[in-house]
């Protein structure tokens, strides 16, 4: 009689689709999903990932590009917005195909982003139940921690997890398959490489150095999202990228951090000099913006020399009362010196975007007008960000005393694209015509 060794369980992994005006691909993939994926492989577990994103129908040289789009009616609290809605990412029929012929899984593992996004998270969840029925379907993410009890209540998935961590994950999945895992603490260098290699090609990866961040920013959620501020080890990472450029041979890599330039000399500084050094080549890209305070003469340099090609500055506002209320993390002096340095180092004006938020409770158009004329005269790209009220942030509670939508209850109007604070000293007429400039003079 031979023996036959029982399979280990199957989870399923699924990040759904976008539902929202406009999406882009500014090299967006789950992470935590992917770490998920490394953790329950590396402890014997047989995983499945489904990501209803990753289907571009335009690539950029640097691998970003546009999302399929496929129009879909506006939900009922948006009937009003007179704007197109879409769904962002694969054909409905393939998420069926891939569903209708994978081995049954003992788990399912969906995540979630943006909290206004979640029409794509329930039709996922709708469509995933329906086909694989009876099979527990743990949901996570932005959306489930944020807006905990509006998914318990919503969303049809059999547990909403608001932990922060891939570990309490792992083990809730764990729990469910009983399925036993060595007890482990958190340790940030002790997690595996996310699983980018589920997807059948690797045009672009996303990497972070750390988790959380040490700033107080009224409107970022991050120290509530991470409850801590943990960083890699340098040489670590950059172990990492050696990996995905000379194994899978990415070229694009783009860093997630929230603090990726926090006390630089313990980080971005000695991770850029071992990059030259060891002479890896890549195409870097920031999306999430950088702090300002410290790009100084050597670390623009480093910047230049690494191959940092996508620069994207976390300014916000040249109004000196607003820098301090929202959290005091940039000054007009250090902006202006963190052009001059980035200028000096080989990058041209136009290779300098930054983040100017709009839209923020209480903020006149004057303050955006004053901002973006500002941050021209440097010579640098201003980019418009639309300011999304954030639950469990220090300005959400004025954000929803001043909208004219229901912040509390109804997470469709968190929608950067409709001003959720709008009001008469700025209004929805004001951000087009801001727009319209901006996109008249580049």
């Amino acid at each position: 009689m031979f023996y036959v060794k029982p399979l280990s369980p199957h989870i399923l992994l699924i990040n759904p689709w976008v539902t929202d005006f406009a999406a882009y691909n500014f090299w967006i993939k789950p992470l935590g999903l992917l770490y998920i994926a490394g953790l329950l492989k590396g402890y014997g577990f047989r995983v499945t990932l489904i990501d209803c994103l990753d289907f571009n129908i335009t690539r950029k040289k640097y691998g970003d590009g546009k999302f399929l789009k496929t129009r879909i009616e506006r939900p009922e609290p948006l009937k009003s917005i007179p704007k197109h809605y879409s769904q962002y990412g694969i054909p409905e029929k393939v998420l069926l195909e891939k569903l209708s012929f994978m081995e049954r899984p003992d788990v399912i593992g969906v995540t979630s982003g943006m909290t206004y996004w979640y029409p794509g998270l329930f039709k996922t969840i709708e469509i995933t139940k329906d086909h694989l029925k009876d099979v527990p379907i743990l949901l996570g993410g932005i959306y489930a921690t944020l807006c905990f009890e509006h998914a318990k209540r919503y969303s049809e998935a059999d547990i909403v997890f608001n932990g922060r961590g891939e570990w309490e994950a792992v083990k809730l999945i764990s729990e469910l398959t009983q399925f036993r895992i060595p007890q482990s603490e958190f340790r940030i260098d002790s997690l595996p490489y996310p699983c980018f290699d589920l997807y059948p090609r690797v045009d672009f990866i996303c990497i972070a150095t750390s988790r959380g961040c040490s700033l107080k920013c009224t409107y970022c959620a991050s120290r509530f999202l991470s409850n801590g501020f943990f960083r890699r080890d340098p040489s670590k990472v950059v172990e990492e990228i050696e990996y995905w450029t000379t194994q899978y041979h990415v070229n694009n890599i783009a860093f997630y951090d929230d603090a990726l330039l926090i006390e630089p000399e313990k980080n971005i500084i000695p991770l850029l000099k071992e990059i030259i050094r060891r002479g890896i080549r890549c195409n870097f890209h920031t999306p999430n913006g950088l702090h300002i305070r410290e790009i100084g003469e050597e670390l623009a340099q480093l910047f230049f020399r690494g191959g940092f090609k996508t620069i994207r500055l976390g300014f916000e506002t040249s109004d000196e009362a607003t820098q301090a209320e929202t959290g005091g993390k940039v000054d007009n002096p250090s902006f202006q010196k963190a052009i001059k340095y980035l200028n000096k180092a080989g990058y041209s004006g136009e290779e300098i975007g930054v983040y100017i938020m709009v839209g923020l409770p209480g903020q006149r158009v004057e303050e955006a007008e004053e901002s973006i004329a500002f941050v021209k005269e440097t010579g640098a790209k201003p980019i418009l960000v639309e300011y999304s009220p954030i639950p469990h942030t220090p300005l959400f509670e004025k954000a929803r005393q001043i909208s004219p939508f229901d912040l509390k209850n109804e997470p469709l109007f968190h929608n950067n694209s409709i001003l959720p604070c709008q009001w008469e000293g700025f209004t929805l007429k004001d951000y087009k015509r801001l727009k319209e400039n901006l996109r008249r003079d580049q």
